[in-house]
């Protein structure tokens, strides 16, 4: 039974392919799925990101590389394709735009973020109307790095509508104007309405938006989805972390520089790929050292630490390991063990942040602490979520070494924005 059936069987809801770019197919690139969410109950479940499903990483780089030459094409058709900047929407696009970024030797990438600490000013900001937490924050080290010569390329997994594209590109627009962009997704589900909205919207902001994606296509959303959903029975296998850790865990730091981010949340440089490659090579490394070469693993990250794990996650795959790669999620997504369903495994646990973020403080992980008998699973974490929360008796550790599976925690000693910031000046 493919994975889609249950939803489309029992819900009604589907995902129709219009048009592909490259051979890919929005049936190839997307499962439905549900969410808890008054605002929207459908999730496109992609299985290409590494958000929900554990994905090689092989296959993540493949399909980010063809979306970055799309782009790519897109702006050599304008003579445009030198200087840009690109930028990733969170949480679920930071590692995918990273990726874009790479491949298109971007001179800075950038991703919002959802993360507050009180040292971090705020550049800008934007909303995301039908996500579980709305808010997105830009949070460069220095405003210099948004406000690049060249064009933008703005990338996330999917295009629902095209209102968050056009909210960014509305503030950026306001701070830091630029004549020309680019939208890159994954999929692009826009209605017929909804891509004449997106061509006035740009209008109205004087500015050229051009949409590029894998795959186009068209959601068929039932009118009562939303109360369907939230009339089905709690998730049967969302069990919250409780009681300490019971299965053994091993915890590394990873040496890091205070002049290399570990990441794109507050700017990442082309020429910080050298180093950054150096340092994800040294944390292959100690983590091989730990782990059995043998048996599959599972690279997790933390929410938008997606691109760090990604790429170690890579490192391991190209060394002849059974690597797959996914992050935690704050996004409340409905679980159902169900072989006709792409969520049928998933846990709640306190975010290791909750102490000092003021946000929301629950967070998901899905289909990772299933698999198969003798996964091992990695956690990657940044300093900000080296807490106590984290090793606590609700945290993800405790979670996911639950009926006694083991754990490797990988901590990467990476800088906060205060330190980047003045490593950057200092150089």
């Amino acid at each position: 039974m493919s994975d889609r059936w249950w939803v489309e069987a029992h819900l009604g809801l589907r995902a129709h392919h219009v048009e592909s770019s490259g051979g890919h197919t929005v049936d190839e690139l997307i499962v439905p799925g549900l969410r808890r969410n008054p605002r929207r109950a459908h999730l496109w479940v992609s299985t290409v990101l590494g958000k929900h499903i554990p994905v090689a990483p092989s296959a993540i780089l493949r399909a980010a590389d063809d979306l970055a030459d799309l782009a790519t094409a897109e702006l050599s058709r304008r003579g445009l394709d030198t200087d840009m900047t690109v930028f990733g929407f969170a949480e679920t696009a930071t590692g995918l735009g990273h990726c874009v970024a790479h491949r298109m030797a971007a001179a800075v990438y950038l991703h919002s973020t959802r993360r507050t600490h009180p040292q971090t000013p705020v550049f800008a900001t934007f909303t995301e109307g039908h996500s579980h937490a709305t808010d997105h924050r830009i949070s460069p080290t220095d405003a210099d790095l948004i406000a690049g010569p060249g064009p933008l390329v703005l990338v996330d997994d999917e295009i629902s509508t095209g209102d968050t594209a056009l909210d960014a590109i509305a503030s950026l627009q306001a701070v830091v104007p630029r004549e020309v962009y680019v939208v890159a997704s994954l999929v692009d589900m826009r209605s017929d309405d909804d891509r004449a909205r997106c061509a006035a919207a740009a209008r109205d902001l004087g500015v050229d938006v051009a949409f590029v994606s894998l795959a186009r296509g068209r959601a068929e959303i039932p009118a009562d989805l939303v109360d369907r959903v939230l009339a089905l029975p709690a998730p049967d296998a969302s069990p919250r972390a409780a009681g300490a850790p019971s299965g053994p865990v091993d915890t590394v730091v990873i040496p890091w520089s205070a002049s290399v981010p570990d990441g794109g949340r507050h700017g990442f440089l082309v020429g910080d790929e050298p180093a950054f490659a150096d340092h994800v090579r040294l944390a292959a490394d100690a983590l091989a050292e730990r782990l059995d070469a043998e048996a599959p693993v599972v690279v997790i990250g933390h929410e938008e630490l997606m691109y760090l794990p990604l790429r170690i996650a890579a490192d391991l795959e190209q060394r002849g390991w059974d690597a797959r790669s996914q992050t935690t999620t704050r996004s409340p997504a409905h679980v159902f063990d169900h072989p006709g369903y792409p969520l049928r495994h998933g846990m709640e646990f306190l975010a290791p942040e909750a102490r000092w973020s003021g946000e929301a403080t629950r967070r998901h992980l899905y289909n990772a602490a299933a698999g198969e008998p003798g996964t091992q699973r990695v956690l990657v974490v940044d300093t900000p979520a080296d807490t106590a929360e984290l090793m606590s008796p609700d945290g993800v550790v405790a979670a996911l070494t639950g009926a006694g599976r083991a754990l490797l925690v990988a901590v990467v000693g990476a800088t906060d924005f205060v330190a980047l910031a003045r490593a950057r000046s200092d150089s």
